[in-house]
């Protein structure tokens, strides 16, 4: 038996920040990991899909090039190389799996499956270790409609290493992952449709920022089917699929090429973990205020545990295991489509739920000189504050660099501070960010 002071088990956000913090402090460590560092996030998830969301950036710039005075030759026009596009995805993710790795630098890395042998008792490689302290953070899995003909859909991870672009693509799903790439595969010239179960899409935002998002994408194209339940999926392999939904009653079909399932993600459990005594729930394995499972020692960080699928979330967790200070209470979000979209604290509709009294100020990106000067005046910023403290409770963006300047309003919502606190603080001109400032006065 091989001990250790901490066993890491998955090198995604939450794990490779664990076995970081731990090597600082002079702990012996051990991080198993059974595919790339990086995890999910790296290597299928955040990063390789924001490599597509430039990709498709650029090419909505060169689209729009002429309104800026950028003008192609007479009749030329461009293409999407979906084999650059993956290329170029690739080199991005490489890079940053180094980086990983010496971040890691210390600890030892074993390339391997791990499962749980006893309460703190590790088997991976043909190996056995043991630690007083280890870390579950084997993330999360795409998940699946239990729907006839859903093993014809593909899954993002398939879509990223998509090296010929799909004819047309049907996204069963409207949330953050559907949503993504309907922008994506919308900017290269692919037509989409997005079948959404609920009444708007992207469902935790509120229903009226939601709609703008909507409304930009469908301008571009993208075609929406909302209070869609998804039946099921006909076709055959290199024949065009057609997905069946019943919507008020009626059933229709919407056909294409290929179908992405983009209904959320379920934790991954390593093997031996509830023998050993963790309970897993409906959610993920469960854990209590500090992460920690029923087994005593062993926690559980990240999407594994289901409380937050978000890439800091994770790393937070893993921070506060290892005795690091964080808040965990305030939780920024972001959505990469163009434009984007992002959120913290409350929205105004879980403050009417909640009884909070609240007032609702919101700023338009039209009236935002840098914006209009971009070319991109499409979005609002709204802000929630208590009705009688004026505490910044929330905000929601749609716009240009939403993901960027909603770190402003965490910062405000996580201090509790009053909105007269952004709006009396000097902006620098011209910049998105007066829009949030604006929104506060």
């Amino acid at each position: 038996m091989e001990k250790y002071d901490l066993i890491v088990i998955g090198a995604g956000p939450a794990g490779y920040e664990a076995a970081a913090i731990a090597v600082r402090h002079g702990m012996r460590t051990l991080l198993v990991e059974k595919d790339h560092l990086g995890g999910t996030c790296l290597n299928k998830g955040c990063i390789p899909t924001k490599a597509f969301c430039r990709s498709a950036q650029v090419a909505a710039d060169v689209a729009g090039a002429s309104a800026f005075g950028v003008m192609l030759p007479a009749g030329a026009s461009f293409s999407v190389d979906m084999a650059r596009v993956v290329e170029r995805k690739d080199a991005v993710v490489a890079q940053l799996r180094e980086a990983v790795a010496a971040v890691c630098d210390g600890a030892e890395i074993l390339h391997a499956e791990a499962r749980f042998a006893g309460a703190h008792e590790i088997e991976a490689a043909g190996r056995m270790f043991t630690a007083p302290k280890i870390i579950v953070a084997t993330g999360s899995r795409s998940a699946s409609l239990p729907v006839e003909g859903a093993e014809l859909c593909v899954t993002s991870t398939e879509l990223l290493e998509m090296t010929v672009l799909p004819r047309s693509l049907a996204i069963i799903g409207g949330g953050v992952i559907g949503m993504e790439f309907a922008s994506v595969f919308a900017a290269f010239g692919v037509p989409v449709t997005v079948i959404e179960y609920c009444k708007e899409v992207l469902p935790a935002f509120d229903k009226d920022v939601a709609k703008q998002l909507r409304t930009v994408l469908k301008r571009r194209g993208v075609e929406f089917h909302t209070e869609a339940e998804v039946c099921a999926v006909h076709g055959a392999d290199g024949a065009l699929k057609c997905v069946e939904y019943r919507k008020k009653g009626k059933t229709d079909a919407v056909e294409a090429e290929y179908v992405l399932m983009a209904v959320g993600r379920h934790p991954v459990v390593p093997d031996g973990l509830t023998e050993a005594g963790a309970v897993v729930g409906r959610r993920g394995i469960e854990v209590d205020s500090r992460f920690e499972t029923a087994i005593k020692g062993v926690y559980a960080v990240g999407d594994c545990n289901g409380i937050s699928l978000l890439a800091h979330a994770a790393a937070a967790q893993a921070n506060l295991v290892m005795d690091e200070e964080v808040d965990l209470s305030v939780i920024p979000a972001a959505v990469f489509t163009v434009p984007e979209c992002a959120m913290v604290g409350l929205t105004e509709e879980q403050c009417r739920n909640a009884g909070i009294q609240c007032k609702v100020s919101k700023c338009t990106f039209r009236s935002n000189g840098k914006a209009l000067a971009m070319g991109e005046p499409e979005g609002v910023v709204k802000v929630v504050a208590d009705l009688s403290t004026g505490i910044m409770l929330g905000c929601q963006i749609v716009g240009p660099h939403a993901a960027d300047i909603i770190a402003e309003a965490a910062l405000a919502v996580s201090s509790r501070l009053p909105v007269s606190a952004v709006a009396r603080t000097i902006h620098s001109h011209p910049t998105l960010g007066e829009a949030l400032q604006i929104a506060c006065r």
